[in-house]
């Protein structure tokens, strides 16, 4: 498209104040009445959150019982785990209202405050469980590497008092987000509650810094995780055999089971953040608006899907959970045989 420079006399003219105006008026009148399009995320997305829901559901239900009914001696990892399993729930919970939304075409019918209760909710437990995360890593690093201090750390009564503190700062910013919701306009009529919109820059820059926070902690990790991979191959080297190596596998699957789910769930979320945060504070095209909303409600599906992949964790890192499922699945298998023989 061909450009015309005009002289700047013009642009300092009456015409040329208007004509700015009329350009400014049109651009907002434009970003106003951006469409966001859901297409097929609007097939995808509760069905997606409908077997996360029940996978999870199952699963940590599970997990819990083994925890509170059959685990007898408790360490620093198994309340890690714990209070992990009990994150992993509440945002289970949350997700049949997500389901419901989309599933009536995005449409919300149980006002504006309970739709916030619901969003705060479930990023809470989201970043809880990332927190956790990052503890147990911790916990795996101090037990590779510097055993002493994670003999000193491995108290029940230190790991419960961090737990509780993550817990008591995480609701106490979810109820100062709550207090920031407007209530007054509590309408139902053709509320979109789980949809992308403009925040003021405040909200923004306050995703901002948690997205910035989760990146600190993400980098800890993978320098922590190459300092358990040098000793672990330092190890295997100072001691071969079979049994080592064995031995020194089952460790390295153990420590890296961690990171892998990291990785795997919020690293893809917290990489599509920093553009979706800037669309929202950013003069944009609707198009760009709308390519940020479908990658952050995908990337957003594989931070829920950590729910399901969590009990996967609970198996390797607790000798109860891994007996316990061993010797449930045997008797079901030798029920089998006997069925058949009979």
């Amino acid at each position: 498209m061909e450009t015309t420079y005009l002289p700047m006399s013009y642009w300092q003219s009456e015409n040329g104040s208007k004509l700015i105006k009329t350009r400014m008026e049109v651009n907002t009148s434009a970003d106003q009445n951006c469409t966001i399009h859901e297409n097929f995320l609007i097939v995808l997305l509760p069905t997606v959150y409908s077997l996360i829901f029940l996978t999870g559901l199952i699963s940590n239900i599970s997990a819990l019982c083994i925890f509170f009914f059959i685990q007898n001696k408790k360490n620093s990892i198994h309340v890690y785990l714990i209070n992990m399993a009990i994150a992993d729930l509440l945002l289970i919970v949350c997700l049949p209202f997500r389901i419901a939304y989309h599933a009536n075409h995005n449409q919300w019918m149980l006002g504006k405050l309970f739709c916030s209760i619901v969003g705060n909710v479930f990023y809470m437990n989201m970043y809880i469980s990332i927190t956790l995360l990052g503890f147990i890593s911790v916990d795996r690093y101090l037990k590779i590497i510097r055993p002493l201090q994670h003999y000193k750390l491995q108290k029940v009564i230190r790991s419960t008092m961090i737990c509780g503190a993550i817990w008591f700062i995480s609701i106490l910013i979810a109820l100062l987000m709550l207090l920031k919701t407007k209530t007054a306009d509590n309408s139902n009529d053709n509320f979109k509650c789980f949809h992308y919109r403009e925040k003021n820059h405040f909200k923004a820059y306050i995703n901002l810094l948690i997205v910035i926070n989760f990146w600190i902690v993400f980098f800890f990790l993978i320098l922590s995780y190459g300092k358990i991979a040098k000793k672990l191959s330092k190890l295997s080297i100072e001691r071969p055999g079979f049994s080592n190596s064995k031995i020194l596998s089952r460790v390295a699957t153990k420590t890296f089971i961690v990171l892998f789910i990291f990785t795997i769930c919020f690293v893809p979320y917290h990489i599509s953040r920093f553009f979706y945060i800037a669309s929202q504070i950013q003069q944009t095209s609707c198009y760009w608006k709308n390519m940020v909303n479908k990658t952050n409600e995908i990337s957003l599906l594989l931070s829920a899907f950590n729910s399901c992949l969590d009990p996967i964790m609970y198996f390797l890192l607790s000798k109860t959970v891994r007996r316990t499922v061993l010797s449930l699945v045997s008797e079901k298998f030798q029920k089998d045989s006997r069925s058949e023989s009979t």
